[in-house]
């Protein structure tokens, strides 16, 4: 939707040795189109934000598959105590199902150890009217968040090795299972969205509408696509 960024290692990196000021690159959120999109630049625009017929604008980004992806909620504060915080984790059930049953060729699992999780959600009590503060990331402290919120890191050889979610309270609980669904699909590599009323209810990586709580045809595709079906032996 419209929470997300993406944050490269190698941009810190870069930035210590020239001395630059350390901050993370900013990605771009969305690309519009307009009609339904064929496979091929649906596929470009989500993974590497190109726009139909264009060049890349990000790399491709993938995890290693090898085993598991393992998500975990790294912090859960009290503002969410209560019905927030049983629908947040029903929501994180339900998308890690949707995307175990997608057919691609990866497989996420919940986890109660946060410090052995790939991707670490967030609950976090701020309304989005001020900057973050305490948390100890990096990437979040400083940031204001005005509903959800990603962050992902890699290596220069382009492989993902870590993920942070982050929710504010102004998030409405109604839409806990779409934005679910949504950042930890952007968490996977899928860092832009696509600003095109075609896809508004349709798929999770619409730019402006919450309404699709399941992935579409599309979706699916991209994530199989991305990482390809293993075969069985």
């Amino acid at each position: 939707m419209r929470w997300q960024a993406a944050f490269s290692d190698r941009v810190w990196r870069l930035a210590a040795i020239f001395g630059l000021s350390a901050l993370p690159a900013q990605a771009t959120e969305y690309v519009t189109t307009s009609g339904v999109l064929g496979d091929d630049d649906f596929y470009r625009v989500v993974a590497c934000g190109a726009a139909p017929g264009g060049d890349c604008s990000k790399p491709f980004i993938h995890w290693d598959t090898t085993s598991p992806l393992r998500v975990a909620f790294a912090r859960i504060d009290r503002a969410y105590l209560g019905g927030r915080q049983k629908r947040a984790r029903a929501a994180v059930i339900r998308a890690l199902q949707y995307l175990n049953d997608a057919g691609a060729g990866l497989r996420l699992v919940l986890t109660e150890t946060p410090e052995q999780a790939d991707i670490r959600i967030y609950l976090l009590d701020t309304d989005g009217s001020a900057p973050v503060s305490g948390t100890g990331l990096d990437t979040i402290d400083g940031a204001t968040i005005r509903g959800a919120t990603v962050r992902v890191w890699w290596t220069n050889r382009r492989e993902i090795t870590r993920a942070v979610i982050a929710f504010s309270t102004n998030l409405s609980i109604r839409q806990y299972e779409s934005a679910m669904l949504e950042e930890i699909t952007q968490a996977l590599g899928f860092m832009t969205d696509i600003r095109n009323p075609a896809y508004n209810g349709v798929s999770v990586f619409s730019e402006d509408s919450n309404a699709a709580k399941t992935l579409g045809p599309q979706d699916i595709m991209a994530l199989r696509r991305h990482y390809p079906p293993q075969e069985s032996n």
